[in-house]
């Protein structure tokens, strides 16, 4: 385990981890007091179901048009600006006399600066740890997820003890303290040399890179649909506020119920860290299948205890995305890195943004319980087909082309 660990030793990543976690504790406090208040001013599990996956969908936009900044300019300088725009949108997001639509116009042009800063992030760190690039990335999974749970499990107290707009004014200082620790700590990192060569590229034709480079290598596109399969998990947590009213369980239980997914992600990954990568990687398609699978139980509309150990289990087998992501990024042409990371991000937050907002209204049809129990049924055979595939890429002969493990 101490080589999981080991990517610490880099300045550059301890930077960008403590930044990232700032991030990811304001955004999780922002995005529940936002499905709360939805919630109690309209009682419509749809309208809080999108009022989270108004945090997803912009990416749909902002994923493909946004990326290529991330292989044009230096990638410290993309994220700093990043973090400084959407730390000023929501500032104003916290004024208490902005409206709810005005508010939801904010949340979108936030989200719109979220792709290139993960985009460029996502190249940075290859550069960053080399042979320790996926020590790191399970140490982000690791800590990310132990975030969400403990900002999951304390948002609704947080929210009824300080208010949904004291909420949005701690998010909008996260964004600020991480610019501030990513211009301090990291170097500028600038493009890779090819990136001056496109410059007389049409606009269109840099945009599209990255999902070229996918289209044309069929290993890259069955990580991509590994990794899209997080649109059928993901509707549990935009469903937790109306699930708990179904069961009846307080409103302190929001919180648990959003936190027992990324629980079992911390335990699946710290579990996959003591398995040797050719192992890992075989078992990729095992464990999609595995994530949608416990949700199918949700048919037999599960009490709280049930419901709470589904989700932590399904979450356990999510783990598998930490490899599947290392694998695609290290597999990825340096050149046009940033644009493949985010095609594969554009892809996913997107799908999981239709994810919820579809959930959210089969909801409002046929109960939470059993929407959460469709989204199960279809993912598990969506990666039936996806698992077949991945054997199909012969997972040895892929796992042997990566760099080195640290």
């Amino acid at each position: 385990m101490a080589a999981t660990w080991s990517a610490f030793a880099v300045r550059g990543f301890r930077a960008l981890w403590l930044a990232g976690l700032l991030s990811v504790a304001g955004d999780q406090l922002a995005r529940v007091a936002l499905s709360i208040l939805v919630f109690q001013r309209t009682g419509s599990a749809a309208l809080s179901a999108a009022t989270y996956a108004l945090s997803m969908l912009p990416a749909l936009v902002s994923g493909a048009l946004l990326s290529w900044l991330a292989d044009r300019y230096p990638r410290r300088r993309v994220m700093v600006a990043c973090d400084a725009v959407r730390a000023a949108l929501v500032a104003v997001m916290a004024v208490p006399a902005v409206p709810l639509p005005l508010m939801a116009v904010l949340l979108v042009l936030v989200q719109l600066a979220e792709a290139p800063f993960s985009a460029a992030q996502g190249a940075v760190l290859p550069e960053l740890l080399g042979h320790r690039y996926e020590a790191g990335q399970a140490v982000q999974q690791v800590t990310t997820q132990l975030c969400l749970v403990l900002g999951f499990a304390a948002a609704a107290f947080v929210v009824t003890g300080v208010g949904a707009h004291a909420a949005l004014a701690i998010d909008a200082a996260t964004f600020a303290g991480s610019a501030l620790l990513i211009r301090a700590g990291l170097g500028s990192h600038p493009p890779p040399a090819t990136a001056e060569s496109e410059s007389g590229t049409t606009w269109w034709r840099r945009i599209a890179a990255g999902a070229v480079a996918v289209r044309r290598d069929r290993t890259l596109g069955t990580l991509v649909w590994l990794g899209w399969l997080a649109l059928f998990t993901v509707v549990p947590e935009g469903l937790a506020v109306p699930f708990a009213h179904q069961l009846g369980a307080g409103g302190e239980w929001i919180g648990v119920l959003l936190a027992a997914e990324p629980a079992g992600a911390v335990a699946g990954a710290l579990l996959l860290r003591r398995v040797a990568r050719p192992v890992r990687v075989r078992a990729l398609g095992v464990l999609a299948v595995g994530t949608s699978a416990p949700l199918v139980a949700f048919w037999g509309g599960p009490t709280l205890g049930a419901a709470l150990a589904l989700l932590f289990v399904s979450g356990l087998c999510s783990a598998y995305q930490v490899t599947a992501g290392a694998t695609f990024v290290q597999l990825s042409p340096p050149r046009v890195r940033g644009r493949t990371l985010g095609f594969a991000r554009t892809g996913m937050i997107a799908g999981q943004g239709l994810g919820i907002v579809a959930g959210g209204v089969l909801a409002q049809l046929v109960g939470p319980a059993a929407a959460i129990a469709w989204a199960g049924t279809a993912g598990a055979l969506v990666a039936l087909a996806a698992a077949a595939a991945w054997a199909r890429r012969r997972p040895d002969t892929v796992s042997a082309a990566l760099p080195a493990e640290a």
